[in-house]
C-alpha cells in the first residue's frame, strides 16, 4: 500500500486545494481531495483485469469550481454536511427555538445550504500503517455558519486497505445542541460510462422506506413489498422506471438504530464484473439514480448526464429533525458523533 499528495489546484482566494492518491496492493487506486472532502476517482478490475475509473469526477480543481458545473450542482463524490439530504422548508427546532435556514432545492434545505461542507477547504494530513493508508480532514464549523448553532468540530477519515475496503468514519462534537447528519456523495457507474447505470442490479438489505411526498417524508414508514421500491433481492436498476417519474430519489429504512456495523446492500454489474458491497452504521440510505446529473463538456470531452451514475447515500433519514419517530440527529454537547461507512469492492 502506498500514499502520495500533490498540488490539485488554487481556490479564489489563493489557497492551495491537495490531492491524495491511495493505493492497496491490489490495483486499486482512490483519489482524494481537501477540497469538499471529494473523492474524485476510484480505479477497480474488471472481471478481465482492466483497470478503470467507476466514479463521477474531475482531474482538475477549476472544473469544481466552474460556472457550467455549479450551476446544475450534482454534488460528485462530496462530503456533505452539516444536514445531508433535505429539511422540510428549512425549518429546524432545536431546545424551543427554531432556526431558518437556507432554501436551495425548491422550498426546501439541501445538503448543509449555500456553502455546506461540501465547498470548504479541509485541513488534511496523511498516513499510513500496516493494514491502512488514507486521509484524516479535519473542519470547525462556526457557531451560526449556515444559520446551524453550535461550534461543530468534525473529523472525516477516508481510509483503504488491501481487503479492498473503502472506509469512511466521520465524527463530531459541539458545544450547543445541534443537527448533523454526514454523508458521502459519490456517484458510481461500474461499466466506467460505456452505457448508463439502468442495467445495473441492486440489492439492499431494506423492507421498508420513508414515504415521500415531494422528496420529503410524511413521517409514515412503508413497506416496499410488490412496489417498484422492493431491492430486497438483486433487481436491475431500470426494471420499474416506467412507474417511476425521476427514478429513484428515495430513503430506505435500514432497520439499523443501535449503530452497528451492518451489511446495507449491493450493487452489480454482470456486463464488466464489478461489484460494491456497501456497510454502515447508518439507519438509512438514499438511492439516487440521477435524473438530474447534467451532462458538461469537460475540455472538449461531453460527459455524464442523465442516469449516468447513481449514489448510494448512508445516512439518518431526511428531516429526521422534524420527526420524532425517526433516529435523532441531534448532537449534544458532551456527545460524540460517530458513523461509519465501507465500500468494498471486488468482482462478480
Amino acid at each position: 500500500m502506498k500514499i502520495s499528495s500533490e498540488v490539485f489546484g488554487f481556490m479564489p482566494d489563493g489557497r492551495e486545494a491537495i490531492i491524495f492518491t491511495l493505493q492497496n496492493d491490489n490495483n486499486i487506486t482512490v483519489k482524494i481531495t481537501n477540497y469538499g472532502g471529494i473523492i474524485t476517482r476510484i480505479e477497480t478490475q474488471d472481471k478481465n483485469g482492466v483497470v478503470e475509473n467507476i466514479v463521477c469526477g474531475f482531474d482538475k480543481l477549476e472544473h469544481y469550481l466552474s460556472n457550467e458545473y455549479l450551476k446544475n450542482y450534482p454534488f460528485f463524490g462530496c462530503l456533505i454536511g452539516r444536514f445531508g439530504n433535505r429539511i422540510a422548508k428549512g425549518h429546524i427546532k432545536i431546545e424551543g427555538k427554531t432556526y431558518q435556514l437556507a432554501i436551495n432545492d425548491g422550498p426546501n434545505h439541501l445538503h448543509g445550504g449555500l456553502t455546506g461542507f461540501d465547498k470548504i477547504l479541509w485541513d488534511a494530513e496523511s498516513f499510513q500503517d500496516e493494514k491502512h493508508t488514507g486521509v484524516k480532514l479535519t473542519y470547525l464549523s462556526h457557531d451560526m455558519e449556515e444559520n446551524y448553532p453550535g461550534n461543530l468540530n468534525i473529523t472525516c477519515i477516508y481510509s483503504l486497505n488491501n481487503e479492498n475496503e473503502l472506509s469512511i468514519e466521520y465524527f463530531a462534537e459541539t458545544d450547543k445542541t445541534t443537527a448533523v447528519n454526514l454523508t458521502n456523495h459519490s456517484y458510481f457507474n461500474l461499466n466506467t460510462g460505456e452505457d448508463n447505470i439502468l442495467k445495473h442490479e441492486l440489492m439492499l438489505a431494506a423492507t421498508k422506506m420513508t414515504e415521500m411526498v415531494e422528496q420529503i417524508p410524511t413521517g409514515k414508514i412503508l413497506s416496499v413489498k410488490n412496489t417498484p421500491y422492493d431491492f430486497t433481492s438483486f433487481k436491475r436498476i431500470g426494471n420499474d422506471f416506467y412507474k417511476l417519474t425521476i427514478g429513484y430519489d428515495d430513503n430506505f429504512v435500514l432497520d439499523n438504530e443501535t449503530g452497528e456495523l451492518k451489511f446495507a446492500g449491493c450493487l452489480k454489474d454482470t456486463h464488466s464484473g464489478r461489484k460494491i458491497d456497501v456497510y454502515t452504521t447508518q439507519p438509512g440510505i438514499q438511492l439516487y439514480t440521477g435524473h438530474w446529473i447534467p451532462e458538461l463538456t469537460i475540455d472538449g470531452v461531453k460527459k455524464f448526464g442523465r442516469y449516468s451514475a447513481l449514489a448510494l447515500e448512508t445516512q439518518h433519514y431526511p428531516d429526521s429533525v422534524n420527526h420524532d419517530n425517526f433516529p435523532s440527529t441531534l448532537l449534544k454537547p458532551g456527545d460524540l458523533y460517530n458513523e461509519k461507512t465501507i465500500y468494498k469492492f471486488g468482482n462478480v
